[in-house]
């Protein structure tokens, strides 16, 4: 359910991956648009209202995606179609972030604010060679980075229990040369090893001046 970009180019990539799809947009000409250019089944019509949903085939659906500009709409018609259809798994675009706690104490399945997850990718890039495969995963609500420890690192010979890692980190596996050591509390962190990290956003910052690649 949505329309614009977002819409089509989502509804492009899974059909490409085999995926049946049914577009619900609002927009009349954008449908017809989508009709002729998406190996989907296109409607026209509000994705909130259940015979718009019933003709979309909700009863069948094995996930319903609301991808509207409108939070209140796409929250109306992820409950329509878990409470009404059976639908299994709903997921949800939360428009203004603080709306998101509001979605999941709601039951729906997924809901995620892109608004969150581009501001934290655009707060953690950095220009420095030693940070790379920034990933955020469940909903930006994790970060996975890969860091290398530079010769100007000041951790280099401690433990990792000696740095005290913030609240909210991880260091879950290090690459040392051909080993890959998943590491305890004793471990001795060394120039030139690559730390896989696993952290809350909130913290990711303290973590990088902690070793020194910010």
């Amino acid at each position: 359910m949505g329309s614009g970009k977002l819409a089509y180019f989502l509804a492009k990539q899974f059909a490409s991956k085999g995926y049946h799809i049914t577009v619900v947009n609002t927009d009349q000409q954008e449908a017809v648009t989508f009709s002729r250019s998406l190996k989907a089944t296109v409607i026209h019509g509000e994705g909130s209202n259940p015979t718009i949903l019933s003709q979309a085939g909700a009863y069948q659906a094995d996930v319903v995606l609301g991808l509207t500009g409108n939070d209140e709409d796409n929250l109306i018609a992820c409950q329509i179609a878990q409470k009404e259809y059976g639908v299994p798994r709903t997921v949800a675009l939360v428009n203004d972030p603080e709306n998101r706690p509001i979605f999941e104490k709601l039951g729906i399945s997924v809901a995620f604010s892109a608004t969150e997850i581009i501001a934290n990718l655009i707060e953690q890039q950095t220009s420095s060679d030693e940070i790379k495969n920034l990933l955020p995963v469940a909903e930006g609500k994790i970060n996975v980075t890969e860091i290398a420890l530079s010769e100007s690192t000041s951790i280099a010979g401690k433990t990792i229990d000696e740095i005290q890692l913030p609240t909210g980190t991880l260091i879950a596996s290090i690459l040392r040369r051909q080993d890959v050591i998943v590491p305890g509390g004793d471990t001795v962190l060394e120039i030139n090893d690559r730390l896989i990290l696993i952290s809350q956003p909130e913290y990711y910052g303290q973590l990088l001046r902690l070793l020194g690649a910010e």
